[in-house]
């Protein structure tokens, strides 16, 4: 349960990593949009077309993600869901092809920010 005030009242420090944390899940998650549809996708999925090795190397910035909001004082529910959100997308990415689709639809990282955002009493776009 979230225990802070609205983000008005919330520490500068904390509004301002939220942003951090915001500008890099959209740089590995939505920073460009597929020409001719809605869809975004994100340095993610280009590196993690690599075979295994892209898989690993995006793994460190997400667990960066998820290692900012323990320090930030997330709840360890909130550190759950984000862990299991990282473990999924890893897991489907590799499997060749199809994990590069789903690792574009499922934006782990995004979700993981709008978990923080929601637990600190952010609005999430």
């Amino acid at each position: 349960m979230n225990t802070l005030a609205p983000s008005a009242a919330m520490p500068a420090d904390i509004r301002q990593e939220m942003a951090r944390l915001r500008r890099l899940a959209t740089l590995l998650d939505a920073a460009f949009r597929i020409p001719g549809t809605r869809a975004r996708w994100g340095l993610d999925t280009l590196v993690g077309l690599l075979p295994v090795g892209g898989t690993a190397v995006m793994l460190v910035p997400s667990l960066y993600i998820i290692w900012k909001g323990w320090r930030l004082g997330a709840s360890r529910a909130v550190l759950s869901r984000m862990m299991a959100n990282v473990l999924v997308e890893t897991a489907a990415d590799l499997v060749p092809v199809v994990g590069d689709v789903f690792d574009t639809a499922f934006k782990a990282d995004l979700r993981n920010v709008a978990l923080l955002e929601r637990y600190f009493g952010m609005t999430v776009p």
